[in-house]
């Protein structure tokens, strides 16, 4: 069974992006989900003087090592005044320092979810010049403005964005699937 790994791009205990990534793992059919939570990696700063003193943590080593046996990525980033959250920020540039294509040549899934009515796009732009320099291949992505408007605890309410992420999803699942033909 394909394995996907998920990260909400948020610390919050009530990420929003969590809220939406839960939601659309159940529309991935037949894969193994593995859930990253950001409060599980508390980490200095990224800095050269410090990793020139203490080297790579741990828990990033660990981290890059889960990278290896993913097949693919569904990433819900939280805009914080237009780009990434510190913490995911962080995160990204600690795991670069191990290995620069961080995402593995594998295919993802990028998403964001805002409380506004551009739903992350500012962000969402940032990521997808930024990510295949990483190594993401990015087979779509995903926006939800005015998240609770169109979001329930059964889910996305707005059936045009229903249908639209339902169709996202299943770009990315045909971009998963295709990996194991060659």
């Amino acid at each position: 069974m394909k394995k996907i790994i998920t990260i909400a791009g948020s610390n919050s205990q009530n990420s929003i992006n969590s809220s939406l990534l839960s939601y659309t793992t159940q529309l991935i059919e037949n894969v193994e989900i593995i859930s990253i939570d950001l409060n599980d990696y508390v980490l200095p700063i990224y800095g050269v003087d410090f990793e020139d003193e203490n080297g790579i943590p741990t828990a990033i080593k660990r981290l890059d090592e889960l990278f290896d046996k993913a097949d693919g990525f569904v990433i819900s980033l939280a805009e914080h005044n237009g780009s990434y959250t510190a913490v995911f920020k962080n995160i990204i540039d600690w795991l670069s320092r191990v290995n620069m294509k961080i995402w593995r040549e594998k295919p993802m899934l990028l998403m964001a979810a805002s409380p506004g009515g551009r739903g992350g796009t500012t962000l969402l732009q940032s990521a997808k010049a930024y990510f295949p320099f990483l190594g993401a291949k990015l087979a779509s992505d995903f926006s939800l403005p005015n998240f609770y408007d169109n979001f329930s605890e059964e889910g996305i309410s707005n059936a045009k964005l229903r249908d639209e992420l339902r169709s996202k999803v299943g770009l990315f699942q045909q971009h998963l699937n295709n990996k194991f033909k060659n």
